[in-house]
C-alpha cells in the first residue's frame, strides 16, 4: 500500500505527452516514406523524355510494353512460388496436428432405437417398409405335435406289438 495514486492532472499531462510523441513519430515515418519512394523511383525509373516524332513515340511504347510484360512474368512467377509455399505450409501444419494426435475419437453413446426408427433416420421419407421380424417366421401348427404324441402313446403296447416274429417284421417294414 506504499504506492500512491496518481492525480488526474498528472495522468492527463502524461497522456498528452505520450500522444504528442506518437504524433511526431507518425509524421517522421510519413516523411521517411516519401523520401524512400522518391529514391526508389529515381533509381529504378528513368525520367520520361517524350520524343517529338511519331516513330520515336511508337518505339517508346513498344519498349514500355516489353518492360510491362517482363514485370508481369516476374509477378506471376512470384505468385506461383508464394502459392506453392503456402500449400506446403498448410500440408506441414496438417502433418503436425496429425503427429500430435490432437483429435481424439469421441466416445460413442448408446442409442436405443428400433430397426424401423434407425432405417427412418437413415433413409428419411423413403422408408415405408416396417421390419416386423416375426412376420417372416414359419407358422407351426399345434396339431402336428399332438399327432406325434398320440403315436408314442403307451410304451407297453408298442412292445407287445413288436414281440415275436410278426412284430419284428412290422418294425422292419415301417423303417424301410
Amino acid at each position: 500500500m506504499s504506492e500512491k495514486k496518481m492525480t488526474s492532472s498528472r495522468r492527463h499531462h502524461l497522456k498528452s505527452l505520450v500522444l504528442s510523441i506518437a504524433l511526431e513519430l507518425l509524421e517522421a515515418e510519413a516523411k521517411q516514406l516519401v523520401t524512400d519512394k522518391e529514391t526508389y523511383m529515381s533509381e529504378n525509373c528513368s525520367s520520361l523524355d517524350l520524343p517529338g516524332s511519331m516513330q520515336d513515340l511508337q518505339e517508346l511504347c513498344k519498349k514500355l510494353h516489353q518492360q510491362i510484360d517482363k514485370v508481369d512474368e516476374e509477378r506471376y512467377d512470384m505468385e506461383a512460388k508464394v502459392a506453392k509455399a503456402n500449400k506446403e505450409i498448410d500440408d506441414l501444419k496438417i502433418k503436425v496436428v496429425d503427429l500430435k494426435g490432437k483429435f481424439k475419437k469421441p466416445a460413442l453413446k448408446k442409442v436405443r432405437m428400433s430397426a424401423d426408427q434407425m432405417l427412418q433416420a437413415l433413409l428419411g421419407s423413403k422408408h415405408k417398409v416396417s421390419l416386423d421380424l416375426r412376420a417372416n417366421l414359419k407358422q407351426v401348427k399345434k396339431e402336428v405335435k399332438e399327432e406325434s404324441a398320440e403315436q408314442v402313446g403307451d410304451w407297453r403296447k408298442n412292445i407287445e406289438d413288436k414281440a415275436g416274429m410278426d412284430g419284428r417284421k412290422k418294425m422292419f417294414e415301417s423303417e424301410a
